[in-house]
């Protein structure tokens, strides 16, 4: 179900989905959901669609930290569970060891005696065989047990279909025909094409706002597609058009007899970003979309399918500021842009901060690291410097240790890329938002200064030969720079004006030390997240469809100077 690109290259679900699946006579609607916290929204109005969970384990790699997230959350609302133990045939498949975990894991976490009790089911997902209990299913076994598993397990919906309309709205999309398009199941009664309902929406100073609209259009989940219908009934889920005032916990209610369901609450934003027009020398050279305009119109799409991003108006008409739930969902948002055709320039993250009792706070996360033992010491040195401490550790699968941190979001800010490379890519990191607390002191950003171009040009070897002695590079020869762009980090804090363009002089003299070849460290190259994590509040990244480049706000050095003064 997993259909977005960025989906497949970072194997993680982004985007909630459903689709729904026939049996017995019985429809059965499944919910795919995200298992990182930057994309815990689409958790919890995911569970709030659904009466059960299939947890799915992989039968090699057992359970994962979001696997500890995501099961939480639905043992929170006392959801039965169905635990499906995948991929069987692998060679490393070890699927009576993972079982003693699962079961381990519902001991942390069930608060229920019954929540104890949950069918087990073996499962080659990719060839369609299952079978209950810890096996390997047979040849000719289907996904029958499973399917059985789940009319066994899980209730029925128990809503009135006579009752008056109550449907809980849990997620937005956005259809380029049809509008803002509002996700959500109908608890009581029944929602009709054409209908008249009212929309209970969010209350302002403590009285219920309410909106009479008409359902311009409707659909339901039919396998992974959607199909228009004129009814939907209680228990199932819709998808409704035509009501463009709609917010995620809005209800939507008999319009004669209007009674709001619980409301369901989103997670605020903790980080925020300006995002503005490419103003740099190469602007409009590989993109498509260059303008503001362009970019508030893909902002401002974006907010009618995304809930957890907020936009906010800036003193400059070309810079919007876009608030997120963490770093991971921006760089996503600005992937897609960039693969779209869009040109920008964005700034480093900041944490939206609070005042409580006169005193400065900021936004915390909680989180587990799974790491070989060997990496423990390297953990804890990487979080020392970003205000992190470890609250807990203990024995995880043989020969690896699971930590558990708490750490301030801000000194979170490019932690899974370095974790992964001081642990060569063996560790495992969840994190979840855990709350407000007071502000945790300074948090040491990157100890080079920016090592910035002078002037436009091609870049030559015989430049970085002499520059490679100073710090490390970004750039290589051929790569075109311009004034007030970043090449490399310097070895020393202090910021270094280069040329990256000097040619070699052409000169009559021929001796050995004067025609040796020059030879060059291969640079870095920053992806979308690191770029965005190395550069300092002076700075910004500049994002076009075939290339990230590094920048100062200020191009020019005697503008450098000035904004410096003024600071």
């Amino acid at each position: 179900m997993d259909s977005n690109d960025q989906e497949r290259e970072r194997g993680i679900t982004i985007l909630a989905k459903a689709a729904s699946v026939a049996w017995r006579g019985v429809k059965i609607n499944l919910v795919d959901t995200p298992g990182h916290a930057d994309f815990g929204g689409e958790v919890e109005r995911a569970l709030a669609l659904v009466d059960g969970v299939l947890l799915l384990v992989d039968a090699a790699e057992g359970p994962l930290p979001q696997t500890r997230y995501v099961l939480g959350k639905a043992l929170a609302q006392d959801l039965p569970v169905v635990l499906v133990i995948n991929k069987v045939d692998r060679q490393d498949a070890r699927p009576d060891e993972v079982l003693l975990d699962v079961e381990h894991l519902f001991l942390d976490l069930a608060h229920k005696d019954d929540h104890l009790n949950f069918p087990v089911i073996s499962a080659v997902a990719r060839e369609g065989r299952a079978m209950k209990g810890v096996g390997m299913p047979g040849q000719d076994a289907d996904l029958v047990p499973l399917l059985d598993a789940i009319l066994d397990t899980i209730p029925p919906a128990d809503g009135d279909a006579a009752a008056p309309l109550q449907a809980l709205v849990t997620n937005l999309d956005a259809s380029d025909y049809l509008g803002r398009l509002a996700i959500g199941r109908v608890h009581a009664g029944t929602l009709r094409k054409g209908d008249y309902v009212s929309l209970i929406g969010k209350p302002v100073s403590g009285q219920p706002t309410q909106l009479r609209r008409r359902v311009s259009h409707l659909s339901q989940f039919s396998g992974i597609g959607r199909v228009d219908v004129d009814t939907i009934t209680a228990g199932d889920l819709f998808i409704v058009a035509g009501i463009e005032e709609v917010e995620v916990g809005d209800t939507l209610a008999d319009s004669e007899n209007p009674v709001a369901l619980p409301r369901l609450e989103v997670d605020e934003p903790v980080l925020r970003m300006s995002f503005s027009v490419n103003t740099s020398p190469f602007a409009g050279r590989e993109g498509d979309y260059v303008t503001s305009r362009h970019l508030r119109d893909r902002l401002a799409r974006e907010v009618l399918g995304n809930v957890s991003i907020k936009l906010r108006d800036t003193d400059s008409p070309d810079v919007i500021e876009v608030a997120g739930r963490g770093e991971l969902q921006l760089a996503v948002l600005i992937e897609n842009m960039r693969r779209e055709g869009y040109e920008l320039q964005v700034s480093r993250p900041e944490v939206i901060t609070r005042e409580v009792d006169g005193k400065t706070h900021e936004p915390f996360e909680r989180g587990t690291v799974d790491v070989p033992d060997e990496y423990v010491g390297a953990v804890t040195q990487a979080l020392a410097p970003r205000r992190g401490r470890i609250v807990d550790m203990r024995q995880g699968d043989p020969g690896r240790t699971i930590m558990h941190f708490h750490a301030p979001s801000r000194g979170l800010i490019g932690f899974r890329s370095l974790l992964l490379t001081v642990t060569r890519g063996t560790a495992l990191v969840h994190q979840s938002f855990a709350g407000f607390d007071a502000w945790a002191g300074e948090v040491p950003h990157r100890m080079g200064g920016a090592m910035i171009a002078d002037r436009i040009g091609p870049v030559t070897a015989y430049a970085l030969d002499n520059l490679q002695l100073r710090g490390t590079l970004f750039v290589e020869p051929g790569d075109e720079v311009y004034e007030g762009m970043v090449v490399g980090e310097c070895a020393r804090s202090e910021e270094m004006v280069v040329n990256a363009v000097r040619a070699k002089e052409k000169t009559n003299i021929r001796t050995h030390s004067h025609d040796d070849g020059v030879k060059l460290a291969a640079p870095v190259i920053h992806s979308l997240e690191s770029a965005i994590e190395w550069i300092a509040d002076d700075e910004l990244v500049e994002i076009t469809p075939k290339s990230i480049r590094i920048r100062k706000r200020w191009l020019g050095l005697e503008d450098r100077r000035r904004a410096n003064k003024k600071g």
